[in-house]
């Protein structure tokens, strides 16, 4: 259920966020306040569930790679509030859970970044075929209005 709520808020912060992006007159302005307060937030959570702060002597032994997804979530962000109120929610959201999920699979099959090896089945890869499908399907089904 967490999995699925922290989904459902996706396309939530896309809108909220591209509004904030006109509001303040810069889209690629609105992440860095978004960040700002996520930070906020973050620090709380990490405060009220275990009572206690990273050990900024512990970040050297961080392997730099492991820093990366700091700036893929900033790419995401900018990539949804700049994209999103230009092409819809819908089709932003349909394409990058697309291509969640089929490097997921790669990342799976392959134990790709340390990941556990869960090798592709027929099933799945007949499922990741039916997505694709889906995508094409939506993004045809948007051009013609």
């Amino acid at each position: 259920m967490w999995a699925a709520l922290a989904g459902a808020f996706i396309p939530v912060m896309a809108i909220l966020n591209g509004r904030l992006g006109r509001t303040i007159g810069d889209a690629v302005h609105a992440p860095v306040v978004l960040f700002g307060v996520s930070f906020l937030f973050s620090l709380a959570c990490a405060l009220f569930f275990t009572k206690s702060l990273p050990d900024l002597r512990e970040l050297g032994a961080i392997r730099p790679i492991d820093y990366l997804g700091g700036v893929i979530v900033g790419f995401y962000v900018i990539s949804a509030t700049i994209l999103a109120p230009r092409i819809g929610v819908a089709n932003f959201i349909v394409c990058a859970v697309s291509a969640q999920i089929i490097v997921s699979v790669v990342i799976d099959n392959f134990g790709l970044l340390g990941a556990v090896v869960r090798p592709v089945s027929l099933t799945r890869l007949f499922g990741v075929g039916l997505l694709i499908v889906g995508l094409v399907i939506t993004q045809v089904a948007d051009g013609k209005k």
